[in-house]
C-alpha cells in the first residue's frame, strides 16, 4: 500500500492547478483537469510559458503520441526557462513526463516564482520579501491584523480582510467583523476576492483555516491579490502625483501670499517705531525718562529681535519660492515694488538710524534729570537745615514767665510742619536719586537720614521743654511740697517716662511709685491707676504730682524724712550706694545724692545727719 500523500503536496496540488488554468483561461485555452497527467506531454506547458513570458517557443509537437514526441516537447519548455535566466535543479524532462507530482509542484512553484511574485519590489525588497512588505504596508493600520509570513499570520480570515477593506471598502466593513469567527472571516474574504475583485480562488477555505496553511501556496494566492490591486496603486499613484502638483501649486502661491504680507506687515511696524520715535517726548522726570528708556532697551532685546528673525524668514521664504518654483519647472516669482527684498533694506537702514538718534536722546534727558534731581535736593536739604537750625536758636534763647515761654515754645513748634513737609519732599526726591543711581551730590552735605534724625531731635527738644514748662507750672502751683520733694518726684517721672510723652502708663507708673517706696498688689495697682487716670489714657505729670502731694502730706516732714534714711542704712549713722541701690531708688537719683551729700568721716558713706541738718533745720 503507498503511502498517504502529504497535506502540503495536495494544497499546493490545487492551488498550482488553479493557478495553471487562471493563465491559460485568460487566452481560451482548455483548462488543465490534473497537474500529474495534464502536462506530461510538455503542450500545456509550453503554452503556459507562452502566455508567461508573452513570446513563442517556436515549433513543438501539437498532439504528440509517442513517449519520444512528449519528452522533445517538455525539453523546448526546460530550455527556454533555462534561457530565461532561470535555475532548475534536480528535474529533467522524464520526471516531468513519467508525472512525478513533486517536481512537477517545483517545476510550476519556480515558475510562480520568477513570473509572477519576481516582478514585486519594494525599497530593493524583491520577491517573498517584497510581496510581505507590500502586505504590512497596506495593513499597518488595522488593529488586529498583523503580517510577519505566508502561513499562520492568515489562518484569522482578518488579513485577507483587511486588504478588501483597504482597496474595495465598498465591499466590506472591517470594523463590523467578528474578529472570532475565522471561519466566516476566510470565507468572506475569499468569495468576495474571486465574485467582485476577479481573483481567481486558488484555494478553498479548509487550506486557509489550518494552523500553519501552506507556505508556498498562500504566496502564490496572495501574488494574485498584489496584481489585482496593483493597478489601483497605480491610479492611486497618479492621483498623488497630480495631487503633488496641485500641491505644489497651491503652496506656492500661498507662499507668495504669505510673503507679501509678513514682508508688508514688517514694513508698516517699522515705519510705525519709526514714527513713534519721531514724535516721542519727554516729561522731565526721572520716571517717565526711564520708562522710556525701559520701553526702549525691551525694545532692542524683544521687538527688534523678533523683527530680525522675521526678517531673515521672510527672506529665507522668498528664496524657498524662487527654489521651490524652479524645481517643477514653474514661472520664476518676482515681488510686487515696494515688497521686494530692497525696500526691506532701505527700511532696515532708516530703522537702525532712527534707533541711533532715539538712544542718545534718552541717555540726554537722564543726564539732565539727574542733574536736576541733584539741585532739587540740595535746595531742599539746606533749606530744611537752616530751618532746623533756626528753631534750635529760638529754643534756646527761651527766657521770661513760664506762660510766656510756653506760648513761645508753641509757636517754635509750629514751625517744625513746614520743615516736616520739606522732609516729606526730601524723601521723594532722595527715592528718585536712588531709583536713578545717583550718589553723589556736589550742591549739598546733607542727607535725608540725617536732617531726618535732626528733625526728630528738633521735635523731641520742643517737646521736653513744653513739658519741662508745663511740670514747672503744675509744680509751682503745689504749695504743700518742700523743693527737694518736688525735684525728686520731678525727677522719678521724667526718669519713668521712657516714650517721652509726659504722661505715665500702669507699669511705669507702678515702677515710679516702687521707687518712692510706695508698694502695692497687683489689684490695688490696677484700681489706682483707673482712679488716679480718670478718664485720660495715662498719668500726667500734674496727677503725678498730685498724687504724691495726697500721699505725702504729712509724712514727709524733715524727721521722717531723716527716718527714712535710717531704715535704708539700716541704723548705722552713714548712707552708703549700696543702701541706696538697695532700696531701689533710680541711679540718677543715687548719682545727685552722692553730689550733694557730705561724706562721712572716715569715708565709709554719706552723712545723711548732716545733710538734713543743712537742709531743714
Amino acid at each position: 500500500m503507498p503511502p498517504p500523500t502529504p497535506a502540503w503536496v495536495a494544497t499546493q496540488n490545487k492551488a498550482f492547478l488553479r493557478w495553471t488554468n487562471s493563465h491559460l483561461e485568460s487566452h481560451s485555452l482548455p483548462p488543465v483537469l490534473s497537474l500529474e497527467h495534464d502536462l506530461c506531454d510538455g503542450v500545456k506547458l509550453i503554452q503556459l510559458l507562452e502566455i508567461m513570458g508573452n513570446e513563442s517557443l517556436g515549433r513543438y509537437a501539437t498532439r504528440p503520441k509517442l513517449r519520444v514526441q512528449k519528452a522533445e516537447n517538455v525539453i523546448i519548455a526546460l530550455e527556454y526557462i533555462k534561457r530565461r535566466g532561470i535555475q532548475l535543479y534536480n528535474i529533467g524532462a522524464e520526471d516531468i513526463v513519467d508525472g512525478n507530482i513533486k517536481l512537477i509542484l517545483g517545476l510550476l512553484w519556480t515558475l510562480i516564482l520568477n513570473f509572477s511574485i519576481s516582478e514585486i519590489n519594494a525599497e530593493g525588497h524583491t520577491a517573498k520579501e517584497g510581496l510581505l512588505l507590500w502586505c504590512q504596508r497596506k495593513t499597518a493600520m488595522y488593529q488586529d491584523v498583523e503580517i510577519n509570513d505566508f502561513s499562520s499570520s492568515w489562518n484569522t480570515g482578518l488579513a485577507f480582510c483587511a486588504l478588501l477593506d483597504r482597496y474595495r471598502p465598498d465591499l466590506i466593513d472591517f470594523g463590523k467583523l467578528d474578529k472570532k469567527d475565522t471561519k466566516a472571516n476566510i470565507e468572506l474574504a475569499l468569495r468576495l476576492a474571486s465574485e467582485q475583485v476577479g481573483i481567481p480562488q486558488l484555494l478553498d477555505v479548509e487550506d486557509v483555516l489550518i494552523p500553519k496553511p501552506d507556505e508556498r501556496s498562500v504566496m502564490t494566492y496572495v501574488a494574485h491579490w498584489f496584481h489585482a490591486f496593483s493597478e489601483l496603486d497605480k491610479i492611486e499613484t497618479a492621483g498623488r502625483r497630480v495631487e503633488k502638483f496641485v500641491e505644489v501649486m497651491s503652496s506656492s502661491i500661498d507662499l507668495q501670499h504669505s510673503y507679501e504680507q509678513r514682508i508688508r506687515s514688517l514694513l508698516d511696524t517699522i515705519a510705525a517705531q519709526v514714527r513713534a520715535w519721531e514724535s516721542a517726548r519727554f516729561e522731565g522726570t526721572y520716571a517717565d525718562a526711564k520708562m522710556q528708556n525701559v520701553e526702549f532697551l525691551t525694545y532692542k532685546k524683544c521687538t527688534k529681535r523678533s523683527w530680525i528673525a522675521e526678517k531673515t524668514e521672510v527672506t529665507s521664504m522668498l528664496g524657498n519660492i524662487k527654489t521651490k518654483l524652479a524645481t517643477y519647472g514653474l514661472r520664476d516669482y518676482s515681488p510686487p515694488k515696494g515688497l521686494r527684498l530692497s525696500d526691506l533694506d532701505a527700511a532696515w537702514k532708516l530703522l537702525l538710524k532712527a534707533e541711533a538718534v532715539r538712544s542718545k536722546k534718552i541717555n540726554e534727558a537722564i543726564r539732565d534729570i539727574k542733574e536736576s534731581l541733584r539741585k532739587q535736593f540740595a535746595e531742599t536739604a539746606n533749606s530744611i537745615s537752616e530751618k532746623l537750625e533756626a528753631v534750635s536758636v529760638e529754643l534756646i534763647e527761651l527766657d521770661g514767665e513760664l506762660e510766656a515761654q510756653q506760648a513761645l515754645a508753641r509757636q517754635i513748634e509750629a514751625k517744625l510742619k513746614p520743615a516736616e513737609e520739606m522732609l516729606r519732599s526730601l524723601k521723594t526726591l532722595t527715592d528718585s536719586l536712588e531709583e536713578a543711581k545717583v550718589e553723589e551730590n556736589d550742591y549739598t552735605v546733607y542727607s535725608y537720614d540725617e536732617l531726618e534724625y535732626e528733625l526728630q531731635l528738633a521735635r523731641e527738644a520742643i517737646n521736653k521743654k513744653l513739658a519741662f514748662i508745663d511740670n514747672q507750672i503744675v509744680a509751682r502751683s503745689m504749695t504743700n511740697l518742700t523743693p527737694i520733694q518736688l525735684e525728686e518726684f520731678e525727677s522719678v517721672f521724667r526718669y519713668f517716662d521712657k516714650r517721652q510723652q509726659n504722661m505715665l502708663e500702669q507699669v511705669e507708673f507702678a515702677a515710679a511709685l516702687a521707687s518712692l517706696g510706695l508698694v502695692y498688689s497687683e489689684d490695688e495697682m490696677h484700681d489706682l491707676y483707673d482712679q488716679v487716670c480718670d478718664s485720660d489714657p495715662a498719668v500726667s505729670f500734674e496727677k503725678f504730682i498730685r498724687f504724691m502731694v495726697d500721699v505725702t502730706e504729712d509724712q514727709n516732714t524733715a524727721e521722717q524724712v531723716l527716718q527714712s534714711f535710717m531704715d535704708v542704712a539700716e541704723g548705722k549713722p552713714y548712707i552708703t550706694e549700696f543702701d541706696l541701690r538697695n532700696s531701689l531708688i533710680p541711679d540718677p537719683m543715687i548719682e545727685q545724692l552722692e553730689e550733694i551729700m557730705p561724706k562721712a568721716e572716715g569715708g565709709e558713706g554719706l552723712d545723711y545727719v548732716l545733710f538734713m541738718e543743712k537742709l531743714c533745720l
